[in-house]
C-alpha cells in the first residue's frame, strides 16, 4: 500500500475513532438544589395556607433525591408517599394520577417498585426537557396534593425558561 493511501486511511480511521469518543459524552440540563428547595418551599407553603401539614419530595433528571421535607405534623406515610408520587411523575413524565389510566390498559406497571397511582406528583420541564419531578403528599386527598406541587413549580417557572 502507497504511503498516501496508508495516510489516507490512518486519517480516516482517527476522524471515526474521534467521532465514536465524542458520542461518548453527553451534557444533560438538571434541576439545581436552589430550584429544588424553592420549589419544595413554594409547595411546602401553599398545602400549609390550606391548613395541610404535607411532606414534599423533589428528584433530579436521574432519580435523585435533592430536596425531602417533612412539615411538622404530616404523618410519617407522607415522607415515602411524596417520594414515589414524584418518582411515577418522572418516570412516566406526567402527572402521576395518570399512571392509573395506562395501568388499566397495562396491570403490570403497578409491578414496579416506587409508583403510585395517586394525585400530588409533577414532572418539571424546562421548555421540553425533563429535568426533574416533585412529589406532595399529606392533604386530605391526593386531589388536593397536585396544586400544593404546582405552586412550587409555579414559584421556579421564570428560572425554567434559561
Amino acid at each position: 500500500m502507497s504511503k498516501l493511501k496508508q495516510s489516507i486511511l490512518a486519517a480516516a480511521v482517527a476522524v471515526v475513532s474521534g467521532s465514536a469518543a465524542a458520542q461518548s459524552v453527553v451534557t444533560q440540563r438538571n434541576l439545581s438544589f436552589d430550584g429544588a428547595r424553592d420549589m419544595a418551599l413554594g409547595a411546602l407553603e401553599a398545602c400549609r395556607k390550606q391548613g395541610y401539614a404535607v411532606s414534599v419530595t423533589v428528584l433530579d433528571r436521574s432519580g435523585r433525591t435533592r430536596v425531602a421535607l417533612h412539615d411538622d405534623n404530616a404523618n410519617p406515610h407522607t415522607i415515602e408517599n411524596s417520594m414515589r408520587k414524584a418518582y411515577t411523575a418522572l418516570t412516566f413524565r406526567g402527572p402521576s394520577e395518570q399512571l392509573a389510566k395506562r395501568a388499566a390498559a397495562n396491570p403490570s406497571v403497578l409491578n414496579l417498585a416506587n409508583v403510585i397511582t395517586g394525585g400530588g406528583g409533577l414532572p418539571v420541564y424546562a421548555g421540553k426537557e425533563l429535568i426533574g419531578s416533585i412529589g406532595v403528599s399529606g392533604a386530605p386527598g391526593a386531589d388536593l396534593d397536585a396544586p400544593c406541587a404546582q405552586a412550587g413549580i409555579d414559584r421556579i417557572v421564570k428560572g425554567l425558561a434559561q
